[in-house]
């Protein structure tokens, strides 16, 4: 005989043995179920089966960030006039109150000095009509209009004085100076820009959150941020408040950290690639192997009693090599692994080896 000849008898052969099987194992399915309608009892198999343990649900988001110093200002002159002096330059150190431009101020100061004379006088009137009230000889309305003056005199000269000092322009907080396009004997007033100052020991880092997270995370959750530029590397900050509205055209929320920078790597205005984990509610974790699927949707085999139950589980999360399923099971509960072949809601089972989770 040829080797074609016994191969193609050999398949033949085969092909036959197939079809016995699966013709023979749905009849033998059925008298096991036949059976066990009757009364009869069908013999337990051995599965290897895990516990359930339980797990919180994590879910790391990845968006990208831009920073602000933690206070900032665009700097405007308090009044209009020609510079005189400016005393800074850029990035300098600046402290609270130093005297960053100089405007022309003799007009001022002149009628400071006025305003101080006119008081003086006033006073000196007031005084000599009040040590002559006792006698009489002077109206009581005398006086009270020499005290209605000492009083104006005194405003006036407040006046003057604050008139005077705005033509000073102080830093209101200690931070870093910013550009300045202005010379000296250039002509401002109070809408010209003089330059910005930023507080940027701490930078704030706004981000945006899809709508789906709103009440996942909140003040104080820890996140990661890395500059695009690879400068000053990964930081860690937290959570410092979370938006109160949500965007209509993109359906996501405005949230803020805080990121030290101490050592003044990062300036504001950098964009971040800002992490963070968010952890969500508590479920039953299975192994991913204890997963089923079929026409009702996913599954697992449980083992309650000795015998087997078919439960229900919709995935919530896959984490390594487990999941995190909504089912009715506890933490202890026992799921099938191996054997899932011999599965039969209410069959008996024998447990052959009981692995631990993480085993």
């Amino acid at each position: 005989m040829t080797l074609p000849r016994q191969l193609l008898i050999i398949g033949i052969v085969a092909a036959i043995v197939a079809a016995g099987w699966l013709y023979v194992l749905p009849l033998l399915g059925s008298a096991e179920a036949v059976a066990t309608k009757r009364g009869g009892k069908t013999k337990s198999v051995n599965i290897v089966a895990r516990e359930v343990t339980s797990g919180r649900e994590k879910i790391r988001i990845q968006v990208v960030g831009t920073s602000q110093a933690a206070r900032s200002a665009t700097l405007h002159p308090a009044a209009a006039g020609e510079i005189t002096r400016i005393n800074f330059s850029a990035d300098d150190r600046i402290e609270a109150g130093q005297v960053l431009l100089e405007l022309d101020s003799e007009t001022e100061q002149l009628a400071v000095d006025l305003a101080r004379v006119r008081l003086e006088d006033a006073l000196r009137t007031f005084k000599r009509l009040d040590r002559l009230m006792p006698s009489g000889a002077v109206a009581s309305s005398t006086h009270d209009d020499a005290k209605s003056a000492l009083e104006a005199a005194r405003i006036a000269l407040a006046q003057a004085e604050v008139a005077l000092a705005d033509r000073v322009m102080v830093a209101p907080f200690a931070g870093r100076a910013g550009l300045t396009d202005l010379d000296v004997g250039d002509r401002v007033d109070t809408d010209t820009p003089v330059t910005s100052l930023d507080q940027r020991e701490v930078l704030l880092v706004g981000f945006d959150v899809p709508e789906a997270l709103l009440g996942k995370i909140g003040k104080g959750d820890r996140i990661t941020a890395s500059p695009w530029s690879d400068r000053g590397g990964e930081r860690e900050g937290a959570v410092l408040d979370v938006g109160s509205r949500i965007d209509t055209r993109t359906r996501t929320f405005r949230v803020r950290a805080s990121l030290e920078n101490a050592d003044d790597a990062l300036r504001p205005g950098m964009s971040f690639r800002v992490a963070s984990d968010i952890i969500g509610a508590s479920y039953p974790v299975v192994p991913e192997i204890a997963v089923q699927w079929d026409g009702g949707g996913s599954f697992v085999w449980a083992v309650q009693d000795g015998k087997a139950r078919r439960v229900p589980a919709r995935i919530v999360q896959r984490q390594e090599a487990f999941i995190l399923v909504n089912a009715e099971l506890k933490p202890g509960d026992l799921v099938v692994v191996e054997g899932f072949h011999l599965m039969r809601e209410g069959r008996e089972v024998s447990i052959a080896s009981a692995k631990n989770p993480g085993s």
